[in-house]
């Protein structure tokens, strides 16, 4: 069959949920048989999300391939449970980047290059290399902002020219909010929908869908109205309110037979029909037996800062499914390292949580109040779970602690440090003086060898793994031998390059640092198996 491409576009506001719509109907469609892939197209010009700050973007979420994206293509894989590469991922800023360099390698044979139709066109060819490499029967594609802005006009260009080419394989679906006004707070309002179509027709297009974002569900009338002013059948007006977990999208899309009216659209045969699996996962969320507290400590997160959750999401996701797969809720707090440096005594509020997370991160903001955190947990027998930056700052604890080389250091935040426990490869220092940054630093997918009889081969059950990078500054091998010697275990290596990857000490509940980013590969169905076990000893403090 011909390949069929779904666009999701947003209207009225962003922040709605177009990336977890876009995973529900790439789960529902996959649910029904078919083979499924999904893109992210983001209206920026930088060429990647890696030079993007997460506190304003959100996380940077890294692929097999290394490609630095959006945070959406975590929920495309979670939701989906397949690995996506780079060719899943576009912006702006890498757009233009390829057709000026097909124009220079004179790919375009002499022709004048113009904004359109090259832009589009280029858009589309991404879109289908995508479907060809993962051999999909349909190809979900979110393009990023709202419409109406500047930078989205090319992006529904391109949808307006493939739904000329390919009338009956294009659908669009717009996600658009739907504000709750009224002292009871129960009167929908349609009126920015209504704006949001006329927006779009504009542009040339006409929504097929559209997914009505509201934190309660839509009625009948405000149907009829949408309707009525936005020319689209009402069954293909679809209610989307709040729910309690993101994972209930697909199933709560289900109660209007949503996959049932795009497969209508698209002229499709349902080859099967199964979210049993979801549906237990579903329900799993709904009952738990007990809850597990956990406390991320990071920067940013004093009462004078607002905690950006996104910075973390596949964190916070990854706790969720490792929890959830053990039947417990999850509480998760957010802990100011800047707190324990100015006020130590704070530091004992770490023993009122069954397991404590510092994730990955960058520069000198709360480091000495994250390390006294590692210290605390490390000494008072509370789970620890440090994730790259992490797992860094837990290797310079030790080497200051336990084997008294108290100026140890990472040069990241002390270049004279006479014991720099923590250090750049010669590569990157290369990189560093020449100022490359964009997409210079160890990413992607490496091997790791992992060491039998320790808490990590335990967790995996297997020798050989592999995992997601995203970091410039590596353990110094010349402090192996001296900290391996006090007790510190290194559990995984990268053999290629002997690297460590994992770390860990004996005689605790649990106490492992990866220079890797677990997190990037746990799914909701198949949790990472290291957060599976950190959980397990946070239940077991719990208890």
């Amino acid at each position: 069959m011909p390949t069929k491409y779904i666009f999701v576009t947003g209207g009225v506001m962003s922040g709605v949920g177009k990336g977890v719509a876009t995973a529900s109907i790439a789960k529902l469609l996959q649910s029904r048989g078919f083979s499924v892939t999904a893109i992210k197209i983001d209206p920026y010009v930088n060429v990647d999300a890696g030079t993007m700050n997460p506190t304003e973007h959100g996380e940077v979420f890294v692929l097999d391939d290394g490609m630095e994206c959006d945070q959406d293509m975590g929920n495309y894989e979670r939701f989906l449970d397949v690995s996506l590469s780079k060719a899943n991922y576009m912006t702006t800023g890498s757009i233009y980047l390829s057709v000026i360099q097909k124009e220079r390698n004179l790919e375009y044979k002499g022709k004048c290059v113009e904004v359109v139709p090259q832009i589009p066109l280029e858009v589309i060819n991404r879109i289908d290399n995508a479907a060809k490499e993962s051999k999909a029967d349909i190809v979900m594609i979110e393009v990023g902002g709202t419409v109406g802005e500047y930078q989205n006009v090319l992006f529904l260009e391109t949808i307006r020219m493939l739904k000329i080419k390919k009338p009956k394989d294009v659908l669009l679906a717009l996600v658009s909010f739907i504000p709750v006004l009224g002292a009871g707070g129960t009167e929908l309002k349609t009126k920015p929908t209504q704006y949001a179509v006329r927006t779009l027709n504009s542009a040339g297009l006409q929504p097929d869908i559209i997914l009505a974002r509201a934190t309660v569900p839509l009625d009948e009338k405000r149907k009829q109205t949408i309707s009525l002013n936005c020319n689209i059948d009402k069954e293909f007006i679809i209610s989307a309110p709040n729910v309690e977990s993101i994972y209930d999208v697909p199933i709560n899309f289900e109660k209007d037979n949503f996959s049932d009216k795009i497969l209508k659209k698209l002229s499709l045969r349902s080859k099967t029909k199964n979210l049993q699996e979801w549906n237990t996962l579903a329900n799993s969320i709904k009952n738990f037996t007990g809850e597990v507290k956990i406390g991320i400590v990071g920067k940013y997160f004093g009462s004078g800062d607002f905690v950006l959750t996104d910075s973390y999401i596949s964190v916070l996701e990854s706790v969720k499914h490792a929890a959830y797969s053990l039947k417990k809720k999850p509480v998760i707090s957010w802990l100011d390292a800047d707190s324990y440096e100015s006020s130590p005594a704070k530091l004992s509020e770490l023993k009122s949580f069954d397991g404590i997370i510092v994730p990955g991160g960058f520069g000198n903001r709360g480091i000495e109040g994250k390390i006294k955190a590692i210290e605390y947990c490390r000494v008072n027998k509370i789970p620890y779970f440090g994730l790259c930056y992490g797992m860094q700052l837990a290797c310079i604890e030790f080497a200051r602690n336990v084997a008294g080389l108290k100026d140890a250091n990472t040069t990241e935040i002390d270049r004279k440090t006479k014991n720099p426990v923590i250090d750049l490869m010669p590569e990157q220092k290369i990189l560093i003086e020449e100022k490359r940054y964009g997409g210079s630093m160890r990413l992607g997918a490496y091997p790791c060898k992992l060491i039998k009889g320790t808490n990590a081969f335990k967790a995996y059950g297997q020798e050989n793994i592999s995992e997601r990078h995203r970091h410039r500054f590596e353990f110094n091998n010349n402090y192996r031998e001296v900290l391996s010697s006090k007790g510190l275990i290194i559990s995984g290596i990268n053999a290629d390059r002997d690297l460590v990857e994992i770390v860990e000490i004996k005689d605790h509940p649990f106490f492992v640092g990866t220079q890797f980013h677990p997190e990037f590969k746990s799914r909701p169905l198949k949790p990472h198996p290291l957060f599976k076990e950190f959980i397990k000893a946070a239940i077991k403090k719990h208890a």
